[in-house]
C-alpha cells in the first residue's frame, strides 16, 4: 500500500466517523452496575409462581451426583432405614484402603485407634471428638457411619467432596474391623492368630 492510498483511507475513515457522530448513542459502560437484580428468595413478578429462584428442570440431577442404589450412595435403604450391611465386597485390599484413608482423614481427630485420643482432640475444648470404639457409635449401623462420613455431624465437616463412595465404605469396613479387634474374645481367634496375640500380650516373640 502506497503512502497516498494510506492517507486516502485515513481520510475516508475520519469522514465516516464524523458522519456517525450524534446518530449512535454513546456506549454506557456503567449499565451492568446499575441493572436491576434479584436476591435469593426474593419475589418476582416475572414468573407465574412469583419466585425468582427457579427449580431445576424435571428429571435433572446435579452435575457430579453419584448415581446408584441408595444403600450404596447414601447409606440408606429405600424405606429410609440405615443400611445394616456394608454394600461392597469385603477384601483385604478394601480394608487396607480403609485403614489408609482412616489414618489420613479420621485419625487426626478420632485418633489412630479410633478412641478419640489425638493431638487435635486435646485442643478441641468446646466439644472433643467421640470415641468410635464405645457406645453409641459402636452400635451404629454401617449406613449411619457412612452417612456421617458423607455429610458430617456437629463440628465434623462433610467428607463426600474429599472421599469417593468406595473410600467411605472402605473406612466403614476398616472401622468395623477396628471395633471388633478391641472386643473379640481371645479364645475365638484362629489358633495361629491366637498364638500371635498371646505372644504380643506377654511380650514374648511368637
Amino acid at each position: 500500500m502506497t503512502t497516498r492510498m494510506a492517507l486516502a483511507l485515513a481520510a475516508w475513515a475520519g469522514l465516516m466517523a464524523a458522519g456517525c457522530e450524534g446518530v449512535l448513542p454513546e456506549p454506557d459502560f456503567e449499565r451492568m452496575q446499575r441493572q436491576r437484580g434479584y436476591r435469593p428468595f426474593e419475589a418476582s413478578a416475572q414468573f407465574a409462581d412469583g419466585r425468582v429462584m427457579r427449580p431445576p428442570p424435571a428429571g435433572t440431577i446435579p452435575r457430579g451426583e453419584v448415581l446408584g442404589k441408595p444403600a450404596l450412595t447414601q447409606g440408606v435403604l429405600p424405606s429410609g432405614a440405615y443400611a445394616a450391611e456394608i454394600p461392597v465386597p469385603l477384601t483385604r485390599a478394601v480394608l487396607q484402603r480403609g485403614r489408609d484413608r482412616f489414618d489420613i482423614s479420621c485419625a487426626p481427630c478420632h485418633g489412630v485407634s479410633g478412641d478419640g485420643v489425638s493431638m487435635v482432640a486435646t485442643n478441641m475444648t468446646l466439644r472433643r471428638p467421640p470415641s468410635l470404639m464405645d457406645e453409641p457409635v459402636r452400635s451404629f449401623p454401617p449406613g449411619r457411619v457412612f452417612q456421617v462420613a458423607s455429610i458430617g455431624y456437629g463440628l465434623m465437616p462433610a467428607y463426600d467432596v474429599h472421599l469417593s463412595v468406595d473410600d467411605r465404605w472402605a473406612i466403614v469396613a476398616y472401622l468395623r474391623a477396628l471395633q471388633r479387634s478391641r472386643r473379640i474374645p481371645l479364645a475365638s481367634l484362629p489358633p495361629a492368630a491366637r498364638a500371635r496375640a498371646q505372644a504380643a500380650l506377654s511380650g514374648a516373640k511368637p
